[in-house]
């Protein structure tokens, strides 16, 4: 996908979102809150500003293992992911990664036929 669809597919992404949810157009951090929720897989609830973090990692993480950069090493005893990293992540420039993100955030939704 070059940066044009990205950035297309990126915006009809959080229009979904918005709809689905009833709420403004989500940005980075809550589309990576969102993914973080889903692979944790204990539905909705509070979490703390540690958690949210934490949760936000696990998305990153999920994301970046579809590159090859992590593997899920195992769940621990409340349920909550933990990765490893498996190979070094190379130093993209801001706009890189964050092109990167959308375009794995895309790709993350589009398997769960959100879009």
């Amino acid at each position: 996908m070059n940066i044009t669809d990205v950035n297309i597919k990126w915006e009809e992404l959080r229009q979904i979102i918005a709809r689905d949810f009833d709420t403004e157009l989500p940005d980075l951090k809550v589309m990576l809150f969102l993914i973080g929720v889903q692979e944790l897989g204990q539905g909705a609830k509070q979490f703390s500003k540690r958690e949210k973090e934490e949760l936000m990692h696990i998305a990153t993480c999920r994301l970046f293992s579809s590159m090859g950069f992590y593997e899920l090493k195992g769940l621990d005893k409340d349920g909550w992911p933990h990765w490893q990293l498996a190979n070094p992540i190379p130093n993209y420039t801001l706009l890189e990664q964050e092109m990167i993100l959308k375009s794995l955030i895309i790709d993350y939704f589009q398997e769960l036929e959100i879009i």
